[in-house]
């Protein structure tokens, strides 16, 4: 975590943006793992959409097929 907050921190953009991409990358994956979880425990698309701020059409949309 200290080196990607350094990256971060750079006044190189390449590196600076490359850190964004990474920060992307985990967030997106901690998301799809987390609604995987949800679904396995019952969860509504209701209930996730509203957990991510999302409505349920849209997280349904992103995630059916995948869980």
């Amino acid at each position: 975590m200290d080196e990607l907050t350094r990256q971060i921190n750079s006044v190189d953009p390449a590196t600076s943006l490359r850190a964004v991409g990474a920060l992307r990358r985990l967030a997106e994956h901690v998301e799809a793992v987390s609604v995987a979880r949800a679904r396995e425990q019952g969860w509504s698309w209701e209930q996730i959409g509203d957990a991510l701020g999302m409505s349920r059409q849209s997280v349904h949309a992103k995630y059916r097929g995948t869980t």
